[in-house]
């Protein structure tokens, strides 16, 4: 084991995320416009393309990291057949799911069940694709639907706040199974399909558009919630989700209804909107 995964594992991450939390929310303008300062000048982030621009007029950091973007910034891919990417950031990995096991990195993986919390649920994604998009502080923070979908079900399940950069991805043994994450269960047209939003290191929060704050409150145990008969629909490329800090999603597609977008690899840079598979 590497002295940095070392510290990976030692690092008390709820007690830094919950100071993260505190320091995110904060409206002390002192504290608000130093981190707000820090961010974008160490991860070079990209205000022009942002809905307000001006970063002193945001209250709090999370605030100025949860921001929208300004119309036309993003854009679906025009193929109506495609689906598209949930969020700007990195292709970590993507692929098919091979004898139930979604790869990680080199010498690491993890099964579908172990993601989504149960065997049950990982059932129809057998065989079927998974496509891991790591998002870096310096991106755009809020997840978008690959596909039009109804809100089936949601699952919390709890865990622990490992950071997901690239170190943490290649030294820590099944991390995206072992953090504490959001799988939120959709019904499209071509059958099931499951957006997992990851937590991670001072990962303040996970919200939706359907509940508002998810994560946290962190939970011991697995909890469900059953959004069947709500009519919750989402449309292609609408939002869903967002991180108050930098994450991880992982969507999962049934076998035999998709293929990804050929150009598409592992440590891909994409964009929200461009084509993440198109339908067979």
């Amino acid at each position: 084991m590497s002295l940095t995964t070392a510290l990976t594992y030692a690092l008390p991450h709820r007690l830094l995320s919950s100071m993260a939390r505190s320091l995110a929310y904060s409206d002390d303008p002192r504290v608000s416009r130093w981190l707000i300062d820090t961010v974008t000048r160490k991860f070079n982030v990209n205000l022009d393309e942002a809905a307000n621009p001006d970063p002193r007029s945001y209250a709090t950091f999370n605030q100025f990291f949860t921001r929208a973007l300004k119309p036309g910034a993003r854009v679906a891919d025009a193929d109506p057949r495609s689906l598209v990417m949930p969020a700007d950031g990195r292709i970590s990995q993507l692929g098919k799911i091979e004898a139930g096991r979604i790869f990680q990195a080199k010498g690491q993986s993890f099964t579908a069940a172990e993601l989504l919390g149960s065997d049950e649920d990982a059932k129809p994604y057998n065989d079927g694709l998974y496509a891991t998009v790591y998002l870096s502080p310096r991106d755009y923070h809020r997840v978008h639907m690959p596909w039009t979908g109804t809100l089936r079900e949601t699952v919390h399940v709890p865990g622990r706040l490992f950071s997901v950069g690239p170190a943490a991805v290649n030294g820590v043994p099944r991390l995206f199974a072992r953090n504490e994450r959001l799988v939120c269960h959709f019904d499209t047209s071509f059958g099931p399909m499951v957006s997992v939003m990851v937590g991670a290191l001072l990962v303040s929060g996970v919200e939706t558009v359907w509940s508002g704050e998810e994560i946290p409150a962190y939970g011991d145990r697995i909890t469900r919630k059953d959004y069947r008969g709500q009519g919750i629909k989402l449309e292609r490329f609408a939002e869903m989700a967002r991180f108050n800090y930098g994450s991880t999603v992982v969507v999962l597609l049934p076998p035999g209804v998709a293929e990804f977008a050929p150009q598409l690899g592992a440590e891909s840079p994409v964009q929200l909107g461009q084509a993440l598979a198109k339908l067979r």
